[in-house]
């Protein structure tokens, strides 16, 4: 084992010129050690006009000790000197000029923009992204209009088998799990419902929160919600993965319509699954609420299918149900279009992913607010 005898880093003064040596080994083994000489180096260095360094006497360098050489260089020449390296080794000359050429680019500094015009700025790109969003959707929408005109024209054109198995897998498997939920909302509503009631004697009344919320708004809602993050994004990665294999443009090649061929079986799927969880979900709900109005409330399911009666009508249930289908419409739709975005990457694939569940949830909430202002005016 060779020692160092010599210490790494020693600066002498020769009249205005400030003279470097350097000895050792600069290696990241002695990281901590030599990047407080630097430092100190770098503090306590007088100032001079010029300044060399002699790094004959290095035994051993890699990456890390030609960044620390380096950095003191750049610091000298931003405080005004001349530096130069003096007596390199031929085999550490490469190592030094590589790391010499890295980031030599001066920083680029932004000029302050007024808050008001940025923030105006931020608003009208948000208002380019959600116009070009709402010209895709019209467009997913119109190709699948054609594509459903093509299928029942011709019904032999039409993937039944395809629609079948998504069928499956977006109704029929989701059930357990839209049970579990919409069971557990219905019993927490009733559950804060009495909870709030009982002060004013009116605990009967949670019955009609129960019933209306969920018929009408909560257990489509809902559904759709789950829907969205389960079935939308499921539609967004498959359609993402064929494109990223190029499987699509195989279609367009084979002279087959990836609208006809993949998203009209997806999203006639998905009209179907969302109207038959949307029952079974406000059903569960229902059961919920009362189950939890018979445990903490002390009612009996007497009672409260009696209440229940009472206080929904026909229409309450045809508001939720007659929601489904168009809301199951525009997650599908908005789901495929995002998933024939990707472009090729993994990342591309997440992003769309995510994207898709996103808008598809924020259109829902906004439907269905539309879809309240039309029965409010319609008077259902």
């Amino acid at each position: 084992m060779i020692l160092d005898t010599q210490p790494p880093l020693k600066t002498t003064i020769v009249g205005d010129q400030l003279e470097v040596a350097t000895a050792g080994s600069w290696t990241a083994v002695r990281a901590a050690e030599l990047y407080e000489l630097v430092e100190a180096a770098v503090r306590e260095t007088p100032a001079a006009r010029s300044m060399t360094i002699d790094v004959a006497g290095i035994r051993e360098l890699d990456t890390f000790g030609a960044w620390l050489l380096e950095r003191f260089v750049r610091n000298a020449i931003e405080r005004g000197r001349d530096v130069r390296f003096v007596g390199v080794p031929d085999h550490y000359r490469d190592l030094l000029d590589k790391v010499g050429q890295t980031n030599r680019r001066k920083p680029i500094f932004r000029d302050r923009k007024n808050g008001l015009l940025g923030a105006i700025a931020i608003v009208g790109r948000w208002a380019t992204d959600i116009s070009g969003d709402v010209v895709t959707l019209v467009a997913t929408l119109g190709a699948l209009g054609n594509a459903f005109g093509r299928a029942f024209i011709r019904p032999r054109i039409f993937r039944l088998t395809s629609a079948v198995h998504h069928l499956d897998r977006v109704a029929f498997q989701a059930i357990p799990i839209v049970l579990l939920i919409t069971f557990l909302i219905g019993g927490i509503i009733a559950q804060q419902g009495i909870f709030h009631f009982r002060k004013f004697g009116a605990d009967d009344y949670v019955v009609d929160l129960v019933g209306i919320l969920v018929l009408r708004e909560i257990g489509v809602l809902l559904v759709a919600i789950m829907v969205a993050g389960r079935s939308g994004s499921s539609y967004t990665a498959e359609l993402g993965s064929m494109k990223m294999r190029e499987e699509i443009d195989a279609l367009r090649t084979m002279g087959l319509d990836p609208v006809e061929v993949l998203i009209l079986p997806r999203v006639l799927a998905l009209v179907i699954a969302l109207p038959i969880l949307t029952f079974f979900g406000s059903m569960a709900a229902l059961y919920g609420g009362g189950v939890v109005a018979w445990l903490y409330g002390g009612m009996s399911f007497d009672i409260f299918m009696a209440r229940l009666q009472e206080a929904v009508s026909v229409d309450h249930f045809k508001v939720g149900m007659i929601k489904a289908p168009f809301m199951a419409l525009i997650i599908g739709a908005i789901a495929c279009a995002e998933g024939l975005k990707v472009k090729g990457s993994a990342e591309s694939l997440g992003l769309q992913t995510t994207a898709s569940v996103v808008k598809s949830i924020f259109a829902v909430i906004v439907l269905d607010g539309v879809f309240a202002i039309f029965f409010a005016a319609v008077g259902m």
